[in-house]
């Protein structure tokens, strides 16, 4: 399983990317294991400003359906085009292709409270 260590992570299996004020977000490696395979992504959140924590959407599997958390607040500003058709990306690269939304973060400093690559190693170890 791959943890890069340019990302922060969350307990609900997020990862965040952040760039100025610009956030990347996705779920990790571990998740999509964990799901299986990924058959639908469901996101409608887009120019919606949300709270940490808040569902930003749902993932959907061929057992399940799991909530999407966001790691910090802020506002939406894209969703994954790629996602639409290919859903699997979100299997086959998660921390690339894969990625759900971008958004615009209301408070950068709330980043650095989230996990690192290895403390999140720890929790899915």
């Amino acid at each position: 399983m791959s943890f890069p260590i340019n990302l922060k992570y969350t307990k609900d299996h997020e990862w965040i990317s952040i760039e100025g004020n610009v956030a990347t977000i996705g779920i990790t490696d571990f998740a999509q294991k964990e799901l299986g395979d990924i058959v639908y992504v469901d996101i409608s959140t887009t120019g919606k400003a949300l709270s940490a924590e808040d569902v930003f959407g749902t993932v959907e599997a061929v057992k399940t359906v799991s909530d999407l958390f966001l790691p910090a607040a802020g506002t939406i500003t894209e969703v994954n085009p790629a996602l639409e058709a290919n859903p699997e990306l979100v299997n086959s690269d998660p921390y690339g292709a894969g990625w759900m939304v971008k958004m615009t973060v209301d408070n950068v400093a709330d980043i650095a409270e989230l996990m690192g690559a290895e403390d999140y190693e720890k929790l899915v170890a």
